[in-house]
């Protein structure tokens, strides 16, 4: 009971503390609607899914223990965040105001930047790794341990999806839009940012 509720603690912990995914989130829901939200945070959930797989395969312990491995997902991470930040800065401010579902991104192109954040976060990496690590134990049944992978997963589905429901609601999003080129610019900001902090961290 003590591993389990160690790992709901955790998790919720990290989940909710503002990050790539979170912008990433944001900037999807109130520029595209609810549907694009949603999708963006479902492709976060299967990022996790990504890391919680290669933790039980033991490659986590490698990318943990091998600067250059990590290094490189680092940087790989870093870029994404600064390629899509600007793009987000320089946008087109000419969304309707009208709430009519925009056709910028595709179904595919939410999943795959909820997904590219996540999977491609150094932060997420060091979360599931040290949270298997430390709390979990080496006599833990795997299917227990693919139980708190999941419970990551869903957690972030469900904070997330929170925040595209929010971030999409009619009145939010229609002032948002009107403010648009302000907020783009700031969520881009914000996204180079964190891309470069990740970057430069050590």
């Amino acid at each position: 009971m003590t591993e389990i509720l160690a790992v709901a603690l955790i998790t919720v912990l990290a989940v909710v503390s503002p990050g790539a995914d979170f912008a990433m989130v944001v900037r999807n829901s109130y520029l595209y609607g609810r549907g694009t939200g949603l999708l963006a945070a479902t492709g976060v959930a299967a990022g996790v899914l990504v890391h919680v797989s290669y933790t039980m395969l033991g490659v986590g312990l490698l990318i943990a223990s091998s600067t250059a491995l990590f290094t490189a997902i680092k940087l790989a991470g870093a870029a994404y965040l600064v390629y899509i930040g600007v793009r987000t800065f320089f946008a087109r401010n000419d969304l309707s105001v009208d709430l009519a579902p925009a056709s910028g991104l595709s179904p595919f192109g939410a999943l795959r930047t909820g997904f590219l954040t996540n999977a491609l976060n150094p932060k997420t990496t060091l979360f599931v790794v040290s949270t298997f690590t430390q709390v979990v134990g080496p006599d833990t049944a795997l299917w227990r341990q693919a139980g708190y992978g999941l419970f990551m997963s869903v957690a972030h589905f469900g904070w997330f999806g929170l925040v595209a429901l929010f971030f999409s609601h009619s009145h939010l999003r229609a002032a948002m839009l009107r403010r648009q080129k302000i907020l783009n610019r700031s969520i881009g900001s914000v996204l180079v940012g964190l891309g470069v902090t990740l970057g430069l961290a050590r």
